[in-house]
């Protein structure tokens, strides 16, 4: 009866869907110009998280395989040639040529709607948070053709319309959409404090995060790819010298900047970090991600660890991620966090335990968050805070046995992010990658998202062969595997002790 009714619902299909064909972890991703191209992403779930945090994952077919979507390329109507596949050359290594045509035999496009619209645009605009029915339908025959209870969703891929125009590293920036918050860490005078406000920080760091009602993926990183941006601080003290050696070296002292790279495809690691330069505060943290299939609703444990690091402080304060969760994928798919957090301070001895409270099957309300702080070496906490991570949170002080609002998310602004214009953006830059298939997404021409999304599955697969004919690994760009840790090659404290032990000389 379910699958009857499934079948009434998907009137028409969607073309889509594709396999998961990027390439393997450890290897150097293409020198591809996503300048003026149609660009995309596969958006596979995500897979187990390995024994070392370097995997080293061997070519698998999967990576010969293409989905009937890409089957027009090397058939001769894009000039591949057939046997090379798009953008294949000797050395493995394929590139977009500025006017969208891809270089090694592809023929190029017109660029004359590329030339009418704004890119930059596109990623500034609200998501629209409405899915037709047929094409939900569309999804749920998809899913239910490929899964079963339980089963890791590693090789099971979302049909491109239920993409949010954004890559998942541009989302993790949003950590940071109070940045006021978080810079305002570094100017308290006492441990106390500080861990309090760690933990205003990271409670009222998840809203901004979905842009939608309804729960949309983020583009998945392609391998290699980064996302750059900054923010400015009201307030702030004046200041033109520019970080020349930070993650973003265009910006100044008194702004916030983040940085975000993918380490690694297989499994799927994220690593990105954060600095302001004259609050001398830092925030460094990767994470990889495990899902299965629960029946009606879809699972992702964010495995990994964030540090705030104090510089003039010495201190470090170590947070833990909740789980995410997909419900309702039948009807109206909605977004919810569940599970425990952990946040402590090893030089100061505070710390906290946080609940992210999933629903309940009946009744109840939606996003509730508990956290308890507590001081060193005590066993009753000196503070409760209980809310919505989504709204309004109540703290309670038990030595004074005072309520007061802890933090109203509906109640502070929301700092835009700054980001270059596409046009300036590095080959590998999140929104030059992805560029062509938010244009198909805002414009709801899905096809042209699909196409995009599967021609950077062909250069990859080619490039991942190549690399592995030739046996060529590749180096991390910003950040470096330390045990099970992804940490930052360059962090701000680093850099200031060299500083300071040349100023010495």
């Amino acid at each position: 009866m379910f699958r009857k009714w499934v079948k009434r619902v998907s009137l028409t299909a969607t073309r889509g869907f594709s396999v998961d064909t990027s390439p393997p972890a450890n290897e150097k991703p293409p020198e591809i110009n996503f300048s003026a191209t149609a660009t995309a992403t596969t958006v596979s779930a995500s897979a187990n998280v390995p024994t070392s945090s370097s995997p080293s994952v061997p070519e698998q077919d999967e990576y010969q395989t293409a989905s009937s979507t890409v089957s027009d390329f090397g058939n001769g109507n894009d000039g591949s040639g057939g046997g090379g596949g798009v953008g294949a050359t000797n050395s493995g290594r394929g590139s977009y040529s500025g006017d969208g045509s891809v270089v090694g035999g592809v023929a190029s496009k017109s660029s004359s709607l590329r030339d009418s619209i704004d890119y930059d645009a596109l990623y500034e605009e609200e998501e629209d948070s409405t899915i037709s029915m047929e094409a939900h339908g569309s999804m749920i025959s998809h899913l239910l053709s490929q899964v079963k209870i339980g089963m890791d969703l590693t090789k099971v891929v979302l049909p491109t319309f239920i993409l949010e125009r954004r890559s998942l590293l541009e989302m993790y920036a949003d950590y940071f959409a109070h940045p006021d918050l978080f810079v305002r860490i570094a100017d308290l005078d006492n441990p106390r404090d500080r861990i309090v406000q760690v933990c205003r920080w990271y409670l009222s760091a998840y809203h901004a995060g979905r842009k939608s009602a309804v729960a949309k993926k983020p583009y998945n990183p392609i391998l290699g790819e980064i996302f750059q941006c900054y923010w400015d601080i009201p307030g702030e003290t004046p200041d033109e010298d520019k970080v020349s050696d930070g993650p973003v070296p265009w910006c100044r002292k008194n702004q916030l900047t983040f940085l975000a790279e993918q380490v690694s495809h297989h499994p799927p690691i994220s690593a990105f970090y954060a600095e302001h330069y004259n609050k001398k505060i830092t925030f460094s943290a990767h994470v990889w991600t495990k899902s299965k299939f629960l029946g009606l609703s879809v699972g992702v444990h964010n495995i990994g660890e964030g540090v705030v690091t104090l510089v003039d402080y010495g201190e470090e304060y170590i947070v833990t991620f909740p789980n995410g969760y997909g419900r309702s994928i039948l009807t109206v798919p909605w977004i919810e966090l569940g599970g425990s957090v952990e946040i402590k301070c090893p030089q100061t001895g505070y710390y906290a335990n946080v609940e992210f409270l999933t629903k309940p099957f009946y009744g109840g309300k939606r996003n509730k968050v508990t956290a308890e702080i507590y001081s060193p070496n005590e066993k009753k906490p000196f503070i409760s805070i209980a809310g919505e991570w989504s709204g309004l949170m109540e703290a309670k002080w038990h030595d004074t046995n005072k309520t007061e609002v802890f933090v109203d998310v509906n109640r502070i602004p929301i700092f835009k992010k700054q980001v270059r214009p596409i046009v300036e953006q590095e080959e590998y830059e999140s929104r030059r990658v992805w560029k062509e298939v938010t244009a198909g997404l805002k414009f709801n021409d899905i096809e042209k998202a699909t196409n995009a999304k599967c021609k950077v599955e062909q250069i990859q697969r080619d490039a991942a062969k190549a690399r592995k004919d030739s046996e060529i690994s590749w180096d991390h760009k910003y950040f470096k595997p330390v045990g099970e840790n992804w940490i930052y090659t360059k962090p701000l404290s680093q850099r200031l002790y060299l500083k300071e032990k040349e100023d010495q000389r």
